[in-house]
């Protein structure tokens, strides 16, 4: 079994209208799957596992990362998105609320936690948060070989494009 992505819906009666704010607000890309009915790329992602309390079994949360907070609500706001409150400190990171129509409320929050998505920062650098370091590279013990136990096989050179 290879999991290889995440599908994440929201419900909504202003389809258009939350389909408009991710296309051209948030700016994400999209294919269309046919009548209208786009598909959007998200950033990378994550899942954390909270225990439920007061009731809260069951439910779960769509939150979108962003790594300067101050400048994402700023940005989104001057492209028309509703955002409040102003941010707060929930310890884990700097957090407000997207609402998006139809209803649906994100929450967006800058971390303050070690991440396990592949973020980077929009000048294409690596995200640098405390405690968000990769693992060292495995050192194999000296004399040990570090092909793999498969057989490789060689790729065939494609031919040269003809003009």
């Amino acid at each position: 079994m290879a999991i290889n992505g995440t599908h994440l819906l929201f419900y909504t009666t202003e389809a258009e209208r939350l389909r408009s704010v991710l296309r051209d607000a948030l700016g994400f890309t999209h294919v269309d799957a046919g009548h209208g009915w786009l598909i959007f790329r998200t950033p990378p992602s994550k899942v954390g596992v909270h225990p439920a309390e007061d009731g809260n079994a069951g439910r779960h949360a769509i939150s979108f990362m962003c790594d300067d907070i101050n400048k994402t609500i700023a940005e989104l706001r001057a492209r028309g998105v509703d955002v409040d409150p102003d941010p707060a400190d929930h310890g884990y990171g700097i957090v407000t609320t997207i609402h998006l129509p139809g209803g649906c409320n994100v929450q967006l929050y800058e971390p303050r936690h070690p991440i396990a998505a592949d973020i980077r920062k929009s000048r294409g650098q690596a995200a640098k948060r405390p405690g968000a370091r990769r693992a060292p590279k495995k050192r194999s013990p000296a004399g040990a070989s570090t092909i793999s136990p498969r057989p490789q096989r060689r790729r065939a050179r494609k031919a040269p494009r003809r003009r």
